[in-house]
This record gives C-alpha cells, sequence and structure tokens, in this order.
C-alpha cells in the first residue's frame, strides 16, 4: 500500500484485489509484493561491501516507490569483518 501523497510503503495487507468485500484508502496505489521489484541491500560477491541490488517481492513499510521499482529506507550495513587468525589450536 503506497501512499500517493508520499510515494512511501504505509503498510502491507492480504487482500485478493475484490473491491467488492474491501476498497482501499483513497490516495493509495496498491502493489502485489510477489511480483513488484524492489532494491535492498545485498552482500557483494567479494563479501567486502554491501550493495543496492533488485530483488522480486521484498518491499517493506517504509520502502519508496519511484514509479517502477521500490527502494529500501535502511542505511547501507557495515560488512561484518572476521578476526584474522595466525593458526589453529587443537584440543
Amino acid at each position: 500500500m503506497v501512499n500517493e501523497s508520499t510515494n512511501i510503503v504505509d503498510n502491507i495487507c492480504v487482500w485478493d484485489g475484490d473491491t467488492n468485500i474491501w476498497q482501499p484508502p483513497a490516495n493509495t496505489l496498491m502493489l502485489v509484493q510477489a511480483t513488484t521489484p524492489a532494491r535492498v541491500w545485498v552482500l557483494s560477491s567479494d563479501k567486502t561491501t554491501f550493495v543496492l541490488q533488485e530483488v522480486i517481492g521484498v518491499g517493506q513499510i517504509g520502502f519508496t516507490w519511484d514509479g517502477s521499482v521500490l527502494t529500501t529506507n535502511e542505511p547501507q550495513p557495515k560488512p561484518i569483518t572476521q578476526p584474522a587468525t595466525t593458526g589453529t589450536i587443537t584440543a
């Protein structure tokens, strides 16, 4: 449910599209989550940073709609750095 005034996803609901049973709120764009592309943070192939990547079906509340794709409102995560090891210890 995208608020057409702000282009921000306000809510997510389960709905079969039957307007005889339920009407979406005024000024709301209804998108099918399962088929709508969304840019979300994905760990890069070299595992050194997160990059925005388009993924189908992962839109969430707070994402922004630009008319063709949703974009996450989350800040870019920092990759987890693993401690350096110099060898192994056996028991």
